[in-house]
């Protein structure tokens, strides 16, 4: 499920990126993987089976280390959004120096993705910063992902925007507590799914992390590359 496997070099780390729900990850992270890429690094997306009736969190997080597994250290993982339950898993299962959320679900132990919702309070923090910002309370994809991307990213979603079968948001976050890595988080924001005090609440309360805030939305990587990448090896290096 990888572009390309790891060799493994002195001059950089090991980017494991991990896409959010619908699994698609080597367009959603191409922009900052060139970016790290020309940086010295080794840039990996990698790319799940989010359609996939037969698969769910355990495979996510097995794809994941199978491709860490290939790869020697240092090695940094990067989760968007749903992808923090398989990148915790993964990172509770394999060696990892560093595990940085965007925008991401930050789970607990045994939670479910689909129970993480009222467990969080995530949709009532949602509905609460758009009535604030006068948008539409409804969830709608152009409102909630799109507002702040350039139109030919706006098209490249809408055109795949990826399919999440029910099987993951039942499956629970296999891990007895927070795997021993190094953990921080980069938030947008201007993110209207995940708001931004909802954010730092969350990352508060269960990891113990303060953000990094950047400009742009829940699509952070496609809204703003440039700052993220920054934000990311600056937090790598912390």
């Amino acid at each position: 499920m990888l572009p390309g496997r790891c060799l493994g070099s002195s001059e950089g780390s090991s980017w494991y990126l991990v896409p959010g729900a619908g699994g698609i990850a080597t367009p959603f992270w191409r922009n900052v993987s060139a970016q790290l890429e020309n940086a010295g690094h080794h840039a990996l997306p990698v790319d799940l089976p989010g359609a996939d009736p037969r698969a769910g969190l355990s495979e996510y997080a097995a794809l994941i280390v199978d491709a860490i597994e290939t790869c020697v250290e240092p090695v940094v993982v990067v989760a968007q959004s749903m992808g923090g339950f398989s990148a915790v898993m993964a990172c509770d299962r394999t060696q990892v120096g560093k595990l940085i959320l965007v925008n991401a679900m930050v789970p607990v132990p045994g939670e479910t993705p689909g129970e993480w919702w009222a467990a969080t309070g995530a949709i009532n923090a949602r509905i609460a910063a758009a009535e604030a910002g006068g948008y539409e309370t409804d969830f709608d994809l152009e409102t909630y992902f799109l507002h702040d991307l350039p139109p030919e990213e706006c098209a490249a979603v809408l055109a795949n925007p990826g399919d999440e079968v029910d099987m993951a948001f039942g499956q629970r976050c296999d891990i007895e507590r927070w795997p021993d890595v190094a953990t921080s988080a980069v938030i947008g924001r201007d993110d209207r799914f995940f708001p931004v005090e909802f954010q730092r609440r969350l990352l508060r309360q269960r990891v113990g992390v303060d953000p990094i805030v950047v400009p742009g939305g829940h699509l952070l990587a496609l809204a703003n590359p440039d700052a993220l990448f920054q934000a990311l090896l600056l937090v790598a290096d912390a």
